[in-house]
């Protein structure tokens, strides 16, 4: 599918400098992403992108919101079914709940593997549930492995005040 829209992305201050970055996804692996491999997790609303940052429902500590302008394919639309059976995934490849830990105790996630497979077939990104304490099934997040300035996976940032720059 061809996702065009706006995304929000609650992310540390520390990173404020570079808020196009997947720096901390690559060192640190996430749900849909291995170490090494940058992502971009952003989600379609901004209690979603503020939910994803808390993921715990600790309390809130601070958080730097930007908004993008998004322009994206191939992106795997996880609630498709069609696009699901094509690619074989699963239900627990998406929720993967234990993914943190196996990938800890050096394990590949099934989630991380779906991943891989979706990037091996040419895919810049993923819509998703958001699995962040407090969302629902309506509550989204788009993924992104390949993105940039220019198609396929055009990512702007929203600053037309230059407060990030």
């Amino acid at each position: 599918m061809r996702f065009r829209g706006v995304v929000y992305r609650a992310h540390n201050p520390q990173w404020s400098w570079a808020p196009l970055s997947g720096e901390g996804a690559r060192r640190h692996g996430g749900r849909f992403n291995r170490r090494g491999v940058s992502a971009l997790y952003t989600s379609l609303t901004l209690l979603t992108a503020i939910r994803e940052a808390q993921p715990l429902g600790r309390p809130m500590q601070p958080l730097t919101l930007c908004a993008y302008e998004v322009d994206a394919e191939p992106v795997f639309d996880s609630r498709d079914e069609a696009e699901r059976t094509a690619f074989g995934v699963t239900d627990s490849e998406l929720l993967c709940e234990a993914w943190e830990s196996e990938m800890l105790e050096g394990a590949v996630p099934s989630s991380q593997a779906l991943a891989d497979r979706l990037i091996a077939a040419g895919q810049v990104g993923m819509l998703v549930r958001s699995f962040a304490r407090g969302t629902g099934p309506d509550d989204l997040n788009l993924v992104l492995w390949r993105w940039g300035s220019e198609p396929p996976g055009r990512v702007v940032l929203i600053d037309d005040e230059g407060r990030l720059s």
